[in-house]
């Protein structure tokens, strides 16, 4: 299996470019991860401010500086202005996806669009095993699955979203190109 190690990936779709995330997206990031109803379905956010963001992102960028990085983390860029991030975590040779996307951008298929362009990349490196999950009420994320060809394997108990109060239940979806 051949490892993904380009630390100058960039992605290019029809209406996107995907480049990699990183500290210089700082306040855009911030637009949607400081924003409750933006962040609401994840585990990891909203951020309770700009220095847990900027944290995230040294991380990020650090991650982008190694030979071969575990994950990586892409800002989506539509008419050269960042509306979101999509990425891929790597565990196993399978790759785990995610994104977000500023929900000024909602309803346009950006999420679809980026996530499809990662696992046409990263499955002509080798990978051919992708997962998602999601909260079972975002039905958003579910869908956008479904679009990229994801088919449903499980729903589990024990989510804990970060502002919520209570545990909830998430899919599991996967895709074997």
């Amino acid at each position: 299996m051949v490892e993904p190690h380009n630390k100058t990936i960039e992605l290019h779709t029809e209406n996107l470019v995907l480049k990699p995330l990183g500290l210089k997206y700082l306040e855009t990031v911030n637009e949607y991860a400081l924003d409750y109803e933006n962040t609401k379905y994840m585990c990891r956010l909203p951020n309770m401010n700009t220095e847990e963001t900027v944290e995230f992102l040294k991380i990020v960028d650090e991650e982008w500086g190694k030979d071969e990085p575990a994950f990586y983390e892409f800002a989506v860029l539509y008419h050269g202005r960042q509306i979101g991030a999509v990425s891929v975590y790597f565990e196993d040779k399978i790759g785990e996806l995610g994104w977000i996307i500023n929900r000024n951008f909602w309803g346009k298929g950006f999420a679809t669009e980026a996530a499809k362009v990662v696992i046409t990349h990263f499955s002509k490196q080798g990978f051919r095993h992708f997962i998602a999950h999601c909260d079972t009420e975002n039905t958003a994320s579910r869908r956008v699955m479904e679009k990229l060809g994801m088919t449903r394997t499980g729903i589990h108990g024990g989510r804990k979203n970060r502002s919520a109060e209570t545990e909830s239940f998430e899919y599991q979806y996967e895709l074997i190109v």
